[in-house]
Order: C-alpha cells, then structure tokens, then sequence
C-alpha cells in the first residue's frame, strides 16, 4: 500500500536526469510511501536505472515502491506527477547540429539550445516531447507535468500553446550558477540567497546577497571577474588547447574558462547563471569576444558514456556501495513535487513559464524563467523588475525566434523553421548557406522531424 502520489519518471534510462531524480525522491521524506515509476523505451537501459534505483531505495529503507514499463500506458495510468526528459540519440544528432552548421559558416559554439543547429534540435525534441504529452493526456490527464528537456524555453512553449496539461519547465542552471560562484568569491554555499531573471541558459542574477551579513554579493562577484586572472594570456589559451581533449581539462574548460562571462559582467554588469557554452548560444558577438572556445559536446558526451559505465557497475556490483550517504541534489524539481503534493509554500529559485507580466519588457506569452512559489495550488511565478537594454533586446530576439519554431512544429510547416534560421543570430549572413544547412540536416533527421 502507498500513501505517497504516484511520480512517473519519462526516459528513466537517461543519465542526464534520471539517476538524480530518483536519489531525491528516495531521500525526500514527505514523499515517504510514493510510488515511483520509471519508465524508458529502451529495454536494457530501462532494467538497469530500475536495478540501480532499487539500490538506492533499499539503503534508505526502501520508502518507495519503485516500478518500471516500457510501455506508457501502465507507467502513466493514475499519474499524479510526470517528469519527462527523453531524447532520441542526443549525441549523434547534437553533432551534427554543430558540425553542420558551422561548416557552412555559422557562428556556433555549442549549437545545443540556439543557433542554426538548435532549430532542428528544438523540432525533434518538440516533436517527441508532444507525443509524451499525448499519452499524458489520455492515461492521466489531471498529472502535473515537469519537463526537463532541451530547448527548455521551446519546449515548454510548445506543451502549453498545443496541449492542456499542467506543466512547468525546469532546469538546474541557477542553483548551478550559485554553486560555481560560491567557490570564486568564497562565501559558504548555504549563506547565499539570490534572484534571477530571464530565458533559460540566459538567466542573469538580480539579487545575491549574504544572510549573515546582508552584503550585495553581485559587487563582490564583480569585483572577482576583474581581476588579471581572467585577461587569459596567449600563454592560458596555448594550454587550454592542449588539455581539450582530456577530459578532466575538457571538464575544467566548461566551467571555467569564462571569456563572455567575463565581458558581460565588465562591460554590462550582468552576472550570469550559466557559463559560456550556454549564454553564448544566444549571442552574435560570442566569437568576437574570444576566437576559440572549447567544443561543449567534446565534454559532455565522454561524460555521459562514463556516467553510464559507473551506473551499470552500480547496479550489478555486490560490493557494498555507501548509497545511504547520499543527500538530496542541488536540483529543484522534487521540492516542487513535495511542495505541491504537501501543500507547503516553498520557493524555487527558477521556474519555465509563460510570460504573464513576470518581466515587463518580455513578450507576454513567451517562455521565461523566474523564481516562485510552490504550494498544493500550482507554481505562483514571481514578478521581477524590468530586465533593461541591451538584455532586454537580446531576449527579444531569442523569443521571437520561439515563436517561429513552435509554430513551424505545430503546423509541420518547414517554411517557418527555415525562417527561423535565417534569422538565427549566429546563422550565416548568405541565404544560400543558410538554405545548404537546413536541406542537409532536414535531411539526416527526417525521422524525427515534425514534417
């Protein structure tokens, strides 16, 4: 018997979300007698996140009753709460959302959640994303839905223009971004409460300041950033060329090599959540600022694969593994669960929704990311000052391209997909480029395209 909500966890098999979900549920205690449901088209990867996940659940005294389905009708009946991060061959097409583009001259660092190549991954991921949403609505049409795939800001517009389910978008960026520049200006982690505002992967701090003291951490952040340090000499870059391809020096790149980071906070004052492979995604001038940045997807996949190798040991070693010494993760999605299934008011520093006044010079409707409060009603997003010029303008552009790609998904129209590289910021300036970078990857992609 269960006194818990019933949780779905949608592309359980993935490492990017799964593993950590299922550790806050089981480390959650108003979730205590929950029954959570994994559930993965992939068979293997299926049987091993249960195998790993009932690990996880016995050292802690087996709180929840843990269940997995290939299939979504039995993983999605009755649902009380589905959380959804499922992807088809992530990798594969990643590069080929960053080679392609950039060999016919786009200005790509990432090519994840904008540029050229970001179209194409926000159609497949709309795409699948909405077909979860239809069996959501017809095995549980009353289930809160939180997506956790990329492009956050697309996919979630989507869900809520095309469907009727409850829903809220969530990414761990800002939690993140505290993390990482606690360590620079060496201020405890716990002692620090802040604000943001903006798009995902483009969310700026508003508020940081110290608990103890009252301190407006933002000065002393931006005080860090211009230090020598961060000028990276010709000599710096000779070395972060040579450890790239390593991955602990791959790993070091990602999070601290910061150029545009570094050029926002000196010529803007604007502090970013994420570091430079996410908010150069959305900006024209990232290569300007510096000529070489690591290729992200170099880090990331050899990450996935290894996470992958340790999670199967894991699961099928019988040495004694100190699971029980686990702690909740920084991640802010199972508190909602809780907040919601609880009715405790709690905030969560960032949340995807529809703009409903939440920041002024945003468009309303288009998908933003602001702090709110959860409680047994829903997400009550908070309103937040102005973002200003020339971030403001910056988002504009990101936000209009949404519009174009989500309404290219929903009409299986291809014309507004290619529209919205076109005007991609970091396409290139000749149409015929553009137009060779749409025809090849429309093509290599076909299968999971929305037309």
């Amino acid at each position: 018997m269960t006194d818990g909500p019933k949780i779905t966890l949608i592309g359980a098999g993935g490492m990017s979300f799964g593993p950590t979900m299922v550790n806050d549920v089981v480390h959650t205690p108003e979730l205590r007698g929950s029954r959570l449901v994994l559930h993965d088209v992939n068979s293997e990867r299926l049987d091993r996140a249960y195998a790993f996940a009932a690990k996880l659940n016995a050292a802690a005294g087996a709180p929840l009753v843990i269940d997995r389905h290939t299939e979504p009708g039995p993983a999605l009946d009755g649902a009380d709460f589905v959380l959804s991060s499922a992807e088809f061959g992530r990798f594969r097409h990643w590069r080929e959302d960053y080679t392609i583009p950039n060999a016919h001259g786009a200005r790509q660092i990432t090519g994840e959640n904008g540029g050229p190549g970001a179209v194409f991954h926000s159609l497949r991921s709309i795409n699948n994303t909405l077909s979860i949403c239809a069996s959501i609505s017809k095995y549980s049409p009353d289930a809160f839905l939180i997506n956790l795939s990329n492009p956050m800001s697309r996919v979630t517009l989507a869900i809520n223009r095309a469907t009727k389910i409850r829903n809220v978008g969530m990414c761990h960026e800002m939690p993140l971004g505290i993390n990482r520049l606690a360590r620079r200006i060496r201020v405890p982690r716990a002692e620090i409460e802040a604000k943001a505002s903006g798009i995902n992967h483009f969310t700026f701090f508003t508020e940081m300041r110290d608990r103890r003291t009252g301190e407006d951490l933002l000065e002393k952040v931006r005080r860090h950033f211009s230090k020598p340090f961060y000028d990276y000499s010709p000599r710096t870059l000779r070395v972060a060329k040579l450890i790239e391809h390593n991955l602990a020096g791959a790993g070091l790149l990602e999070f601290g090599y910061s150029p545009l980071v570094v050029h926002l906070i000196r010529t803007y004052g604007l502090v970013p959540c994420s570091v430079d492979s996410h908010i150069g995604e959305y900006l024209p001038f990232a290569l300007d600022v510096a000529d070489w940045h690591p290729t992200p997807i170099d880090f990331h996949e050899p990450v996935m694969v290894k996470a992958e190798r340790a999670a199967t040991w894991a699961a099928t070693t019988r040495l004694p593994l100190p699971l029980g010494a686990m702690g909740h993760s920084s991640e802010e999605v199972i508190p909602i669960v809780a907040a919601m299934w609880t009715d405790t008011p709690t905030r969560i520093m960032a949340v995807n929704v529809p703009n409903r006044g939440f920041l002024p010079d945003v468009e309303e409707g288009a998908i933003v990311e602001v702090g709110a409060l959860v409680d047994g009603d829903g997400v009550h997003p908070e309103t937040m000052a102005p973002l200003g010029e020339p971030l403001a303008g910056w988002i504009r552009t990101q936000t209009q391209l949404q519009d174009l790609i989500v309404e290219s998904a929903l009409t299986a129209n291809p014309d507004l997909a290619f529209q919205a590289l076109l005007e991609d910021p970091n396409s290139p300036a000749d149409p015929a480029a553009c137009r060779a970078i749409f025809d090849e990857l429309r093509s290599l992609q076909a299968d999971l395209l929305p037309f």
